[in-house]
C-alpha cells in the first residue's frame, strides 16, 4: 500500500486527497501544515494528521508538495537529511517552479515529477499536465499519473510547454468563467432570471464540451469523428440566429482578444519562472 504525505493542506491538496479516499482503495494518506488546515483536513477526510514534516517525509513512499512556490526552500531546508534517507517520490503542485530548481533544493538525484492541475480538480475533473525530472522513472511518472488521475484527465508533456499548458488550462477556467458570466448577462438583458440564464448556460457549456470530447475520442479510435470546426458548422444554418450571433461576436473581436488572452497568461508564467 503506497503512502502519501501531503506538505500543504490547501484548496488542492484537499482536493487531491479527496480523490484518494473516494477511490476506495485504501491508500494510506497524510498530512501536514504549519498552521491548522492540516487537522482540519485530516478531519475532514479521515486520514492522518502528521505530527511534523519530518516524520511525513519518513513514512512516505510518496510526497506531495503543495505549498506556495516561495515557502518550498524554507520547507525543504530542515528536511534534506531524512530526504536523502528516505528517498520517496516528491511530487510538486507548486505553480511555476520547474523540476530543474525543485531538485536544486533536494539531495542529489531526487525522483522528481512536476504537476499542473487545475480548479477543476475539485469536481475532480482537472486537466493536469505532468513531466519529471532528471532522476524520475517511468514508474515515477506512472505513480504520478495515477495520483493525479483522481481528480481529473492528466497529460504528459515536456516542461518547455508548461506556459502554454498553465494558459490553456490553469488559466481558462476564469476565462471561461467569464464567458459564462457573459452569456448569462445576455440572458438576463432578454428577461431571464440570472439563475436561469446560468442554468441554460453551463448545461449547454458542459454538453458542448462533451460531444467535443466524444468526436475526439472517435478519431482517436480510428472511427469517423468531427473536429471542432465541424461541429461549428453544424451548429450554423444559413441565415439563422446561431451565424448572426456569431458574426457579431467577432465583429466585436472575440477570437483575436481570447488569443491575446492566451499569450498574456503565458509570457506572464514564464516570467514568473524565470
Amino acid at each position: 500500500m503506497t503512502t502519501y504525505g501531503f506538505i500543504g493542506a490547501g484548496n488542492m491538496a484537499g482536493a487531491i486527497v479527496d480523490g484518494l479516499v473516494a477511490s476506495g482503495d485504501g491508500a494510506d494518506v497524510m498530512a501536514w501544515s504549519a498552521h491548522g488546515s492540516a487537522a482540519a483536513l485530516a478531519a475532514r477526510t479521515g486520514t492522518r494528521l502528521a505530527p511534523g514534516a519530518e516524520e511525513l517525509v519518513r513514512a512516505s513512499d510518496v510526497v506531495v508538495l503543495a505549498v506556495k512556490p516561495h515557502i518550498i526552500p524554507a520547507v525543504l531546508a530542515p528536511l534534506q537529511e531524512v530526504l536523502a534517507e528516505r528517498r520517496p517520490l516528491v511530487v510538486s503542485v507548486a505553480a511555476g517552479l520547474t523540476t530543474a530548481h525543485l531538485e536544486s533544493l533536494l539531495p542529489g538525484g531526487a525522483r522528481v515529477v512536476r504537476a499542473m492541475p487545475n480548479m477543476a480538480a475539485a469536481v475532480r475533473e482537472s486537466m493536469t499536465a505532468l513531466t519529471t525530472g532528471a532522476a524520475a522513472s517511468e514508474d515515477d511518472l506512472e505513480a504520478a499519473v495515477s495520483l493525479m488521475g483522481r481528480v481529473g484527465r492528466t497529460m504528459v508533456l515536456e516542461e518547455k510547454d508548461f506556459s502554454a499548458f498553465t494558459a490553456l488550462a490553469g488559466s481558462s477556467p476564469a476565462l471561461i468563467l467569464t464567458f459564462i458570466e457573459a452569456l448569462a448577462r445576455g440572458g438576463l438583458d432578454a428577461g431571464l432570471l440570472k439563475a436561469q440564464a446560468v442554468e441554460i448556460v453551463t448545461q449547454a457549456l458542459l454538453g458542448s464540451s462533451l460531444m467535443v470530447r466524444r468526436e475526439a475520442e472517435r478519431r482517436a479510435a480510428g472511427e469517423t469523428g468531427r473536429t471542432v470546426a465541424d461541429l461549428l458548422d453544424t451548429a450554423c444554418s444559413p441565415g439563422g440566429t446561431t451565424v448572426a450571433g456569431l458574426i457579431a461576436m467577432e465583429r466585436e473581436g472575440f477570437s483575436p482578444a481570447v488569443v491575446e488572452a492566451v499569450r498574456a497568461a503565458i509570457a506572464r508564467d514564464r516570467a514568473l519562472g524565470a
